[in-house]
């Protein structure tokens, strides 16, 4: 797949409703936005397994469930098992930013959005992991895909949530919601790269 295949944002046919895999507040603002404004209601999943320590990752998710709050859409809390992550990308610790550990780690957490969706009757799935500009969509797309074919009934909603001015917009309602904005991805061996350097 070569970059930036995909089209402007374009909504799935026949979708009204979608589970959103959610990794931060700030990542997921635009998307909700744009999605309620075009007629899709978000089922916002957080289920970030990923993110240590356990301090960030309960900040994190206060800020996703006070966003979801302050619009009144359904959030749902996946649970923090960080010692199945570990095992999950065990072997790959040292791998660089973008490499296998983010593809294994992607594959996880979108598995896992599927198996929600299915439970809850929701037949398209997507995340915010594609609106960041440090995360490759190509892994996202890949792991989504995957996701799709391993949970029966299920569709990715594969989509690049950067374009359409959605990352520029992000930045505005991080600043009017005050959202606390996290400086590293949220894994252990993230932060280590990132003092390495």
């Amino acid at each position: 797949m070569g970059k930036n295949r995909l089209p402007a944002i374009v909504i799935p046919e026949g979708v009204s409703e979608v589970m959103l895999h959610a990794c931060c507040a700030p990542c997921s603002s635009a998307i909700v936005e744009w999605m309620l404004s075009h007629g899709v209601r978000p089922v916002i999943y957080y289920f970030n397994p990923n993110i240590y320590p356990n301090e960030e990752y309960q900040i994190r998710k206060e800020e996703s469930k006070r966003h979801a709050d302050a619009l009144n859409i359904p959030w749902i809390d996946g649970d923090y098992d960080h010692e199945s992550w570990k095992a999950c990308v065990r072997g790959l610790e040292s791998e660089p930013e973008r490499g296998r550990r983010c593809l294994r780690c992607f594959e996880m957490r979108l598995r896992s959005t599927a198996e929600k969706a299915a439970e809850m009757g929701l037949h398209t799935f997507t995340t915010t992991l594609a609106s960041s500009r440090w995360k490759d969509l190509d892994q996202i797309i890949q792991a989504g895909m995957k996701a799709q074919s391993e949970v029966p009934g299920t569709q990715f909603w594969a989509q690049n949530w950067r374009k359409g001015g959605l990352y520029e917009r992000r930045n505005q309602l991080l600043r009017e919601f005050g959202f606390y904005n996290q400086q590293y991805c949220g894994c252990e061996y993230s932060i280590t790269k990132k003092t390495e350097k």
